[in-house]
C-alpha cells in the first residue's frame, strides 16, 4: 500500500486567525489524511465535512475552541491536532444526512450566553479609518436635497397591504422600455398595517413611508391608500411633519382610492405618467464617493461566509468609508455572541451602551415566548459548518473590518445620524432588515450569501 500523501494544512483549510486553536476545512476529507502545519504532522482520525473544524493545536479538556479570537465551544476531552470539532447539534445534524465516519461522540460542548458584561474602563475608544487625501467619485443621480441615487425610479407605495394589489398592477400597466436613463415604475407592496385598527408596529411602518419618500433612489413617488386604512397617508405627513422630516423633494402626490379598481387605476395612472418624462430625462453624473450609504446582509450563512464574502464586504465599506461614505450593519438577534467582536473600537462609551441595549432588549423578548439565542442557527446553518449562534453572530460580525470604528446606533427605519459605520436594531429577516437599512437611507446592498439564500428591495440595487 502506498503512504498517505502528506497536504499543507493551508492547501485545504482556513485559519480564521493566527492565534486560532482550529481551523475550518475547504474541503470534505477523509479519515487518515495526513497534514502539515507549523513543521508538525497531524493525521485525521475522521472524516471532516467541508465547512467544518478541526483542531490544530493540543487543546486540554475544557479549555476554548476559538474561531477570531473568539471561544465558540470548549473542548469535551483533551484534543489533539487533527481532531474534528463536533458538538452535539452539528453531530446529529450530520448524522441525519446519513454522513458516516464520524466520532461515535461530541468533541466539543457550546460555550453557554452569559449575558456581556462590557468593562467600560477597558473600552477602545479609537479612531475612524483614515480619510483619503483625494476622495473618489461614483456615476449616479443628482439630487436637489441629500445624497444621489444609485437609480432613478418612480415608485407607487402602497401605504398598507390593502393597496398592494393595486399598486403592483399599477406599476405593471406604467412600464417603460424606452427611456434608456430610466429605471423604470416599481411597486412597493408589503405585508403590513391591513388591519381595521391601528396596528402595533405603525411607528415602523410610517417611519418606513416616511424613509421610502425622501429616498435619492427615487425619482418621483406616488403613495396610495384608502378610506378606513389604520394608518393613512396623512398619518405620514403627520409624522413627517412631528419628527422633522425634510420636505419631499420630488413629483410626488399622496392618492386615496375613492372609486372602482379600473377607475382608480386610470386615476392614479394620469398622476404618475405626467412625471415619467422629467425623470426619464435625468442623467447619471459624477457624484462623490461620500454619498454612497450601503446596507450589509447576509443570509444562508455557512462556515465560509466569515471569511471570504462578509470581511470582503467589511474591506470595501472601510474604503467607501475612508471616502466620506457610510456602512449599516443590522440583524440584532444574529449579532448575539459577537459582543466583543463588534465593540472592539468604538465612538463613544454611550454607542456601545446602546448597542447592548438593543441586544438585550431582543434577549428579552426572545424570553417572552419561551426561547433563547442559542436557537438561532437552523439546520443548514449548523450542517454548513455553524454549529451555534456564537459562530454564526462572529462570522457574521466580520462585515464590521476589524479597521472600522463603530460610530452610531440607530433604532429600526431612523434616518443615518451621519457618515462613518452604523448599528440599526433590526430583526434578523433578512427582507425586514433590508427595508429598514433602505427606509434609513442605504441606496446600496451587499447581500452576502453562504447557502444560497438572497432578497432585494424594489428600487435599491442589491450585490
Amino acid at each position: 500500500m502506498s503512504p498517505t500523501p502528506l497536504t499543507d494544512l493551508a492547501d485545504v483549510a482556513v485559519l480564521p486567525e493566527p492565534g486560532d486553536n482550529v481551523a475550518i476545512v475547504s474541503r470534505d476529507l477523509a479519515p487518515g489524511t495526513l497534514l502539515r502545519h507549523r513543521g508538525a504532522e497531524l493525521r485525521l482520525p475522521h472524516r471532516v465535512l467541508e465547512g467544518h473544524r478541526v483542531v490544530v493545536e493540543p487543546t486540554a479538556a475544557g479549555a476554548p475552541l476559538l474561531s477570531w479570537s473568539t471561544p465558540f465551544a470548549r473542548a469535551r476531552r483533551d484534543l489533539r491536532p487533527g481532531d474534528y470539532v463536533c458538538t452535539p447539534s452539528s453531530l446529529s445534524a450530520l448524522r441525519d444526512r446519513g454522513v458516516r465516519d464520524l466520532p461515535e461522540q461530541h468533541t466539543a460542548t457550546n460555550v453557554p450566553l452569559d449575558p456581556y458584561r462590557l468593562d467600560e474602563s477597558a473600552l477602545r475608544l479609537g479612531d475612524q479609518v483614515a480619510p483619503v487625501a483625494q476622495p473618489r467619485t461614483f456615476w449616479g443621480y443628482a439630487r436637489d436635497r441629500g445624497p444621489a441615487g444609485t437609480r432613478n425610479h418612480v415608485v407607487v407605495i402602497g401605504m398598507t397591504s390593502r393597496s398592494s394589489a393595486f399598486v403592483t398592477e399599477l406599476a405593471r400597466r406604467l412600464a417603460r422600455g424606452d427611456h434608456p436613463a430610466f429605471d423604470g415604475v416599481v411597486p412597493v407592496a408589503h405585508t403590513e398595517a391591513g388591519e381595521q385598527r391601528r396596528p402595533n408596529n405603525a411607528r415602523f411602518v410610517l417611519s418606513a413611508m416616511s424613509g421610502f419618500l425622501l429616498h435619492p433612489n427615487v425619482g418621483a413617488v406616488l403613495l396610495v391608500d384608502e378610506p378606513g386604512d389604520a394608518v393613512s397617508g396623512e398619518d405620514v405627513r403627520a409624522f413627517m411633519r412631528e419628527r422633522r422630516y425634510p420636505e419631499v423633494a420630488v413629483p410626488h402626490a399622496f392618492f386615496t382610492r375613492r372609486g372602482g379598481f379600473e377607475e382608480d387605476l386610470e386615476a392614479a395612472a394620469g398622476i404618475v405618467d405626467r412625471w415619467i418624462p422629467g425623470v426619464a430625462a435625468q442623467q447619471r453624473t459624477e457624484q462623490p464617493l461620500s454619498d454612497l450609504r450601503i446596507a450589509l446582509q447576509c443570509g444562508g450563512s455557512d462556515a465560509f461566509s466569515g471569511i471570504t464574502a462578509n470581511p470582503l464586504a467589511g474591506a470595501v465599506c472601510a474604503e467607501v468609508i475612508r471616502h466620506g461614505g457610510s456602512a449599516v450593519l443590522a440583524e440584532t438577534d444574529e449579532l448575539i455572541g459577537a459582543e466583543g467582536y463588534v465593540l472592539e473600537n468604538v465612538r463613544s462609551v454611550e454607542v456601545a451602551r446602546q448597542f447592548l441595549r438593543a441586544v438585550e432588549s431582543f434577549k428579552e423578548r426572545v424570553s417572552w415566548h419561551g426561547a433563547t439565542a442559542e436557537g438561532n442557527p437552523s439546520g443548514g446553518n449548523v450542517y454548513r459548518g455553524l454549529y451555534n449562534i456564537v459562530l454564526k453572530s462572529v462570522g457574521a460580525a466580520r462585515k464590521r473590518d476589524r479597521r472600522l470604528r463603530l460610530d452610531h446606533v440607530v433604532d429600526y427605519g431612523e434616518p443615518l445620524p451621519g457618515p462613518g459605520f452604523t448599528f440599526m436594531d433590526s430583526p434578523g429577516n433578512d427582507l425586514e432588515s433590508v427595508a429598514g437599512e433602505v427606509t434609513s437611507g442605504c441606496n446600496l446592498v451587499f447581500f452576502t450569501t453562504g447557502n444560497g439564500s438572497i432578497t432585494n428591495f424594489p428600487f435599491v440595487p442589491t450585490l
